[in-house]
């Protein structure tokens, strides 16, 4: 068993089982691909993919056990390469962050800043995407740290350590109904059509959560990645904004 083995193994479950494309994708050949995927399928003494002649349709269940390991072996030799590189240049290399929009927007530019003060030579790669793809991101070695608010905490693979903690304000209009309560209720929101954040993006769990432990139904007319953006059509008179504070 050897790693690129393993490489071939979740190249070619990353490539739909196509052999041409996961050949292609380690710059090596269709054949030499197939070779090695018997070669270790024998040494194991379990077939890995279900096959309909040769072509490869799936994988079996042995296969789908071994598929985690190898994904968790690759990351760690990765990260045994980056291991060395850090000792062997301590101020330099490449940081790669995986975030979402929002962090990237409002959170984290003091922050870089901070750290691109006090480490000049470190090169910053800030990916941005969703919750779900920060994780599958870390998972496979893509990035080397994800700030989130939702899905990392839940993947049991990952190590989530709180950052910081936020709340979530209503913005209405100045004229709205809601301007003019000392206090406001989940009641009194659910009252008018809503503007949040998409699903899965800066707490949007928690909001819908909150709504369903109330037994409160939900007008929602319209989701945002941005603050600014449910500023803006709240100003229009489309809906009550929830947003971070």
């Amino acid at each position: 068993m050897n790693f690129q083995q393993l490489r071939i193994i979740r190249e070619t479950v990353r490539q739909n089982y196509n052999l041409t494309d996961a050949s292609a994708a380690l710059f090596t050949s269709q054949s030499g691909v197939s070779k090695h995927i018997k070669d270790l399928e024998d040494e194991l003494g379990v077939q890995l993919f279900i096959r309909k002649g040769k072509r490869l349709l799936g994988l079996t269940e042995p296969g789908q056990s071994l598929l985690g390991i190898v994904e968790r072996m690759l990351v760690d030799a990765d990260n045994i390469k980056r291991l060395a590189d850090d000792f062997n240049k301590v101020d330099e290399g490449t940081l790669t962050i995986a975030t979402t929009h929002t962090q990237a927007r409002y959170v984290l530019p003091t922050v870089v800043s901070a750290f691109k003060q006090r480490f000049p030579k470190v090169h910053l790669v800030l990916q941005q995407a969703s919750p779900i793809e920060i994780a599958e991101m870390l998972l496979h070695g893509e990035a080397d740290i994800g700030i989130a608010t939702e899905s990392l905490a839940s993947e049991d693979n990952l190590a989530s350590v709180p950052f910081y903690q936020w709340q979530h304000s209503i913005i209405t209009p100045l004229n709205h109904p809601l301007a003019a309560l000392t206090e406001v209720t989940l009641k009194d929101i659910a009252a008018y059509p809503i503007i949040t954040y998409h699903g899965g993006f800066t707490g949007r769990s928690k909001i819908d959560q909150a709504f369903e432990d109330a037994a409160l139904d939900v007008d929602l007319v319209m989701s945002a990645l941005d603050a600014d953006v449910i500023k803006t059509y709240v100003e229009l008179g489309i809906g009550v904004g929830i947003v971070n504070e």
